[in-house]
Parts: structure tokens; C-alpha cells; sequence
């Protein structure tokens, strides 16, 4: 049995409907869709996605910023409990809307499997932002230590994904000397973070997969012509847990065939896993 799961940073659900969101959607057709950076209410997010989709979501606190989602294809996944915003701080508005957790179990499976869709701040070298940046990492890396230490137990696995807003080496980008250690994403006392994870066990899968070639990248910017050079980033992972890990299958990044095409700066980012 397998398990589709895709990834994507959607710039603003209301701005990406607008740019053929849902056109990708029915056409890519995954079982599980992260979502990040939704940037509206639950309310607009819930009524966007079509009759098929059951979803959560977390919004942030702040109107028009963050905002994370869970959509489950009805008839081939559904959700199992409550989902949890874990690491949704209740005295800081900015680190709302960056983090739930929900199980998914696809139909007819007797594997069930722990989503997490995350949206890590992006930062701003020197500036109160990457500061907010630097604090929510550990946090981060909390939860992730108690995720695998429960895999490794015998319990459920998991997979986090999302935006993390940061490249583990310079195959992740294009120009990494003009940025390394210069712009926010590209910091070493961030990449340190996700590399240590990986070194604890987790497995950023279409890394795995890939090998060790330059990209894929999922991030372009609007601006010039970084999409048509394809002078991109690789922000947009998938981590999972060793034994969910072996289950990986493929990759495939949703990069959209002309600029104009494009419903968010971010490409999707799907995996199938053979549970």
C-alpha cells in the first residue's frame, strides 16, 4: 500500500486558488497535502479545498502571516485522534501557526503514520527576526528528538514537513558563495540544526533519494529571472524517521513549466512511501 504525501509552502491559499492551485491539486492528486503559509482564516483555508479534502488547520495569531494546514484525501487516508499544534506558543504570536502534528492512516492500512506540516521562521540576519529564528530551532529540535526517541521505541513513526526556511550545504543552492553566511537561510549556526538532526537519525528523504546531485530545488523568487535561471533554493524537505525512511519510494518537485504558471514561489515537493 502507498502513501503519497506532499509538501508546499502556498504563498497565501487565497492568492495560490487565485493562481491554479486547485488545477495543481487535481492533478497531482496526493493522498496527504501539507500545507504552509496559508495566511488566512480556517474558515477560507476549509472552503477553498474541494468537497473530497477533510483538513485541519493551525492559523496564526498575527492576520495574514504563518498559517499551517493537514488535508486528507477522503476514501484514501483519514485522520486518527486530534491533531496538535504543539509547538504553538500561547505569549508568542509569531511562532503561531508554524506547527501541527496530525496521524493519518490510509485506507485499508493498518499503519498509521504521525504528519507534521511546519513553517520555520525565515529570518532576517542581524535583526530581532532571525533572533525569533534562532529561538524557535531548539524548540524545534525538542519535539524532533521526542518523535524519533519514539519511533526508536517501537511506537509510531513520523514525518515532518515543510518550509525550514534554511539549506543543509551548498548542493541546496544555486549562488551559495555570494550568500553563505551572509543572508538568513544560509547561516551556518543555522544549517547546523538540520544537519544535526540527520546525524541523530532522521532522514531528509528526497536527499536520500536524490543523491548527491545539486538541487532539487523548491524555491525560486519572484523577482528577475531566478525561475527561468533556475537559480533556486532547496528550503522545502521532508524528514522522516528511519523506518519510515525505508519506505520511500520516489520524489517529485511540482516546479511549474513557465513562470506564469507558477501559484506560489515554492514548487510542491511529494513523496511515496511503501507502507
Amino acid at each position: 500500500m502507498t502513501l503519497t504525501v506532499t509538501t508546499v509552502n502556498l504563498n497565501g491559499i487565497r492568492a495560490a486558488h487565485k493562481r491554479g492551485f486547485l488545477d495543481w491539486l487535481e492533478e497531482a492528486a496526493p493522498t496527504v497535502l501539507l500545507m504552509q503559509e496559508v495566511r488566512a482564516p480556517e474558515e477560507i483555508s476549509r472552503g477553498i479545498l474541494p468537497g473530497q479534502w477533510d483538513s485541519v488547520w493551525v492559523p496564526c495569531r498575527i492576520k495574514g502571516r504563518a498559517g499551517v494546514g493537514v488535508a486528507v484525501r477522503r476514501g484514501r487516508a483519514s485522520f486518527e485522534g486530534e491533531p496538535r499544534p504543539i509547538l504553538d506558543d500561547a505569549e508568542t504570536d509569531v511562532d503561531s501557526g508554524r506547527w501541527l502534528e496530525a496521524v493519518v492512516r490510509p485506507e485499508g492500512g493498518n499503519t498509521p503514520v504521525r504528519v507534521v506540516s511546519a513553517y520555520f521562521h525565515s529570518g532576517e540576519k542581524d535583526t530581532p527576526k532571525q533572533e525569533a529564528k534562532m529561538a524557535h530551532l531548539p524548540r524545534i529540535g525538542a519535539r524532533m528528538a521526542e518523535l524519533l526517541a519514539e519511533e526508536v521505541a517501537g511506537g509510531i513513526s513520523s514525518l515532518v514537513c515543510g518550509d525550514f526556511n534554511v539549506v543543509r550545504s551548498e548542493a541546496d543552492i544555486k549562488n551559495w558563495k555570494p550568500n553563505h553566511n551572509k543572508r538568513a537561510g544560509v547561516l551556518d549556526e543555522e544549517i547546523v540544526f538540520l544537519n544535526g538532526w540527520v546525524e541523530e537519525g532522521w532522514h531528509d528523504v528526497v536527499r536520500d533519494l536524490a543523491g548527491g546531485v545539486q538541487g532539487p530545488y523548491s524555491w525560486w523568487t519572484w523577482r528577475g529571472q531566478a525561475f527561468a535561471n533556475d537559480a533556486g533554493w532547496r528550503l522545502d524537505y521532508q524528514f522522516a524517521t528511519p523506518g519510515l525512511a525505508r519506505a520511500a519510494q520516489s520524489f517529485t518537485i511540482g516546479r511549474a513549466p513557465s513562470y506564469d504558471q507558477r501559484f506560489s514561489d515554492h514548487a510542491p515537493v511529494g513523496v511515496v512511501y511503501d507502507l
